[in-house]
């Protein structure tokens, strides 16, 4: 058996074989919620929306996702894309044009990197010896110095990065390839957001939201602190069968209801979730029980540890998820947590021990399970940082969405390979240059889906992922 489809058969039989109630939908629920008692409305649309799993138009190379999602702006200078010379002008006027976020705080001054850059593995890729867990899985990853989206601040840039466009209101990617492929498994949600405990990102729920697909698509929130998802117990009183006979009678009043509301997407969208709530109640407390794990794995993950206790249990259950069939899955950082405009020396450090070990180990323990040929990793935010000073007095960078960095792995990306440049300054992306709508044409590209003809009709015109942006495969990238 080759490894895809030993991965693939692993997903498959996890995902069959967690227990599940019915597929129901708790009535009740939809009574309160005012949508059961909606009046009839004519037959506009017979289209419907399901989470089926779907085959793509061409053979993937990926069937699930997790992205590591490092929102505020990891500084690239100081972590992936050393710039010796910068060395020789380090306090130094800057002899070009920079475009600084906030003037009040600029300064001209270079600011060469405080830490030491090495070369590690056989790909002999450079890293900061800030990240020692991710030097071990340089071989394993393409790191991009080239990204670009040119939107000069955090909410426009992660819109461009997760939606495709600068601009609120669009379907996040997830949503994208949970239309476009459904889920392997009917137990479990689709597209899952792994939330921090202490905040949501700058623009919250909005990077997961189904913009302007149905509502089915929407990611589902997995909290951080337990009870991860609420009500997951049976009450006593329905315990057995009668749960079983109650939930497969409302059932069938709901779906007799939405034959006669045809094109009601919200309505056919809040019964299929109370049924999905309904299997959950099985397979997603085993799904999220990391007491099965060993005592090894957890380790590797830094479960047990003060600084990576947290960040680790979250990328192990990502594993999890993606073992089970979820297509999806993005982990969040707390608000603004990368966005170093002040005091670097200090906060950076801390920053990469939260999530330097648990990211290697996921790239680790998806490796060893037959699972990171078929599984994309992705680890970055939405920008980098400029080259010079922002705030004399407590030393920190401004943004940089012109050129930065960011590592993938598995699904059909090449190992130990390092794409792209930025200019000496690391200030401009200038050699093949990765723009989002690029990236987001590729990671269609591997999940078979073709990035110019899947769309989907809105407000009477086809909208895509790209919405019309020239996006390009980029096939260097790629195995």
């Amino acid at each position: 058996m080759s490894h895809e489809s030993s991965s693939n058969s692993r997903r498959q039989f996890l995902a069959n074989s967690t227990y599940g109630v019915a597929s129901v939908a708790l009535g009740s629920l939809l009574q309160q919620d005012k949508l059961l008692a909606a009046p009839a409305k004519p037959p506009l649309e017979q289209e419907s929306f399901n989470l089926t799993q779907k085959t793509p138009v061409e053979p993937p190379r990926a069937n699930a996702m997790i992205s590591l999602f490092m929102q505020g702006g990891p500084s690239h200078h100081d972590l992936f894309d050393p710039k010796p010379e910068m060395q020789k002008w380090h306090m130094k006027p800057f002899p070009g044009k920079i475009k600084y976020d906030n003037a009040a705080q600029a300064s001209s001054k270079i600011y060469a990197t405080p830490w030491k850059f090495d070369k590690y593995g056989q790909s002999g890729m450079d890293v900061s010896e800030l990240l020692p867990h991710f030097q071990e899985i340089v071989d394993d990853v393409t790191l991009i110095r080239s990204m670009h989206t040119g939107v000069n601040n955090h909410g426009q840039s992660i819109y461009a990065l997760n939606s495709g466009r600068s601009l609120k209101g669009r379907p996040a990617l997830g949503s994208w390839l949970t239309y476009g492929l459904g889920s392997e498994t009917q137990n479990l949600p689709a597209y899952v957001a792994l939330t921090d405990p202490t905040s949501l990102p700058v623009t919250g729920v909005d990077l997961w939201s189904n913009g302007f697909l149905p509502s089915i698509y929407q990611g589902t929130v997995v909290r951080s602190k337990e009870p991860r998802i609420l009500n997951l117990d049976v009450p006593h009183h329905l315990k057995g069968n009668t749960q079983a006979n109650y939930l497969n009678f409302l059932q069938e009043i709901n779906q007799n209801h939405l034959k006669d509301r045809p094109g009601e997407h919200d309505l056919d969208a809040r019964i299929s979730s109370y049924e999905l709530a309904a299997r959950m109640q099985g397979s997603a407390r085993e799904a999220l029980d990391l007491s099965q794990e060993t005592k090894a794995t957890q380790e590797m993950y830094g479960i047990g540890q003060k600084e990576t206790d947290e960040y680790g249990k979250r990328c192990l259950i990502a594993r999890r998820l993606v073992e089970r069939g979820v297509r999806c899955v993005q982990l969040f950082n707390r608000y603004q947590l990368w966005d170093h405009h002040g005091n670097i020396l200090n906060l950076l450090p801390a920053h990469c021990r939260i999530v330097d070990q648990p990211s290697a180990a996921l790239v680790k323990d998806l490796k060893q399970r037959g699972l990171l040929d078929s599984t994309i990793v992705h680890w970055g935010g939405e920008m980098g940082r400029l080259p010079v000073i922002q705030n004399e007095k407590s030393i920190g960078r401004d943004h940089n969405t012109y050129g930065f960095s960011q590592w993938m792995a598995g699904g059909g990306f090449k190992a130990g390979y390092t794409h792209g440049a930025t200019d000496e300054w690391g200030h401009h992306a200038v050699e093949d240059v990765v723009n989002h709508y690029d990236y987001h044409a590729t990671l269609l590209h591997l999940f078979g889906l073709d990035p110019y003809s899947f769309t989907f009709r809105n407000n009477g015109r086809e909208q895509s992922l790209l919405d019309g942006q020239q996006g390009k495969v980029v096939n260097e990238l790629l195995t």
